[in-house]
């Protein structure tokens, strides 16, 4: 930004007028407004006061610089590429500071150039590698005080790798915290922690934990996905999900109700007769195998608070009670095994 631009940006922030700003300084108004719009500079003995009342630094008041553009700063990265292929690294590595260096407040331009030196040196086996590590490092720690969320958390992203290539799990842990606890990354990461840091059994419970949220997560995206296809009558691909759904369950072990009761809508929705009916006993006829994920060795390491029987009873008189419906299944209501299915039940 241009001076004027940073004083008009910084004054409003503060909720001040220019005719404040203007007796705070001891100056007109219309000086105030000549550098906001270019035409004229404020002293050079002014420059201290202004930061003051605009509580930032000078550094930030004498920011000439315009703030790069996307484009601007891949430009910038793909010339550090080129001439990381020509040049040597030292030779790169002196202008690639320099062109930070002039951009000092551009935390996406230090970001990337430093993946990009650090990157290099790792890829091509760099003699005297280390002697980098500290401009990189800081490189990667002023992005971390970025006011962009995305840079701050590719910032941590990098200094957890800086720190996990080093075996400086704590160090490397630490950057964890810039990641929300919702973040898949941040379990899978803490998991490599853990295993490095003879931390085992956490290791495992923080991957399947993982691999289980995943079948939820992946589970609810096919169901979505069906839903559209659906309503766009693509039947094909509407079988096919459903058939994905069901393949989905058995490869992560999560027991024959959740493979079948998959196929439930798909039958429903082409009015087969005999598939809704075989689907329908699978399920009934596997509801107390509902929690079988809970004995797979692939979450064996995971807590699953224990199921009662009523549960299951109760699941299973939904179910009927579901079946009985007419607008959803009534193209079976001459049927004599959907009849007594409905009237009885499966007989455990």
């Amino acid at each position: 930004m241009q001076i004027g631009e940073v004083i008009r940006e910084n004054r409003k922030r503060k909720n001040m007028t220019q005719e404040e700003m203007a007796n705070r300084l001891g100056v007109t108004a219309p000086a105030v407004n000549k550098w906001e719009n270019g035409n004229s500079q404020p002293d050079i003995m002014l420059l201290a006061p202004i930061a003051r009342l605009l509580g930032i630094s000078l550094n930030t008041l004498l920011s000439f610089q315009e703030k790069l553009t996307a484009d601007e700063i891949n430009n910038f990265i793909y010339e550090a590429e080129a001439k990381l292929k020509t040049d040597g690294y030292d030779k790169v590595f002196l202008w690639a500071r320099g062109i930070t260096e002039q951009y000092p407040d551009c935390e996406q331009l230090i970001w990337q150039m430093a993946v990009v030196l650090d990157a290099w040196r790792l890829i091509k086996d760099i003699p005297n590698a280390e002697e980098y590590d500290n401009y990189i490092n800081n490189c990667y720690v002023r992005a971390l005080e970025s006011q962009d969320e995305n840079i701050r958390n590719r910032a941590a992203d990098s200094l957890f790798g800086f720190y996990a290539r080093k075996e400086q799990y704590e160090r490397a842990e630490e950057y964890l915290n810039y990641f929300s606890r919702e973040n898949p990354e941040r379990k899978r990461k803490q998991a490599y922690i853990y295993s490095k840091t003879e931390r085992v059994n956490q290791a495992y419970k923080e991957y399947e934990e993982l691999l289980f949220s995943g079948y939820q997560m992946m589970s609810m995206v096919f169901g979505s996905i069906y839903i559209l296809v659906m309503q766009d009558n693509d039947k094909e691909k509407a079988y096919s999900l459903a058939v994905k759904q069901k393949q989905l369950a058995e490869v992560f072990e999560m027991g024959e109700y959740h493979e079948n009761s998959s196929m439930l809508e798909w039958v429903t929705s082409v009015k087969d007769v005999d598939k809704t009916i075989d689907t329908m006993e699978q399920m009934l006829n596997n509801i107390d195998k509902i929690c079988d994920f809970t004995k797979s060795a692939l979450y064996e390491h995971m807590n699953f608070k224990e199921v009662s029987r009523d549960f299951g009873n109760e699941l299973h008189e939904n179910l009927l009670n579901c079946f009985q419906n007419e607008e959803t299944y009534g193209y079976m209501k001459d049927n004599l095994r959907w009849q007594k299915l409905v009237e009885h039940g499966i007989k455990k």
